[in-house]
């Protein structure tokens, strides 16, 4: 391979590398989750884990 064949192959990798860039930026942000619904999900994982727990120990 020679130096021509390595920069060409670099520009084009450059400019690939560009026009997934921009594509990145022109994407919608992803909507906030509430911190409600969060702490609700949260609650919901610790009193699994708290029943699965208590499962155990008694069975």
């Amino acid at each position: 391979m020679t130096v021509a064949d390595m920069n060409r192959l670099e520009q084009a990798a450059r400019i690939s590398m560009g026009e997934f860039e921009d594509s990145e930026a022109s994407a919608p942000p992803l909507a906030p989750v509430p911190n409600g619904a969060l702490r609700l999900v949260a609650l919901a994982l610790v009193a699994v884990i708290m029943a699965v727990a208590l499962h155990q120990l008694v069975y």
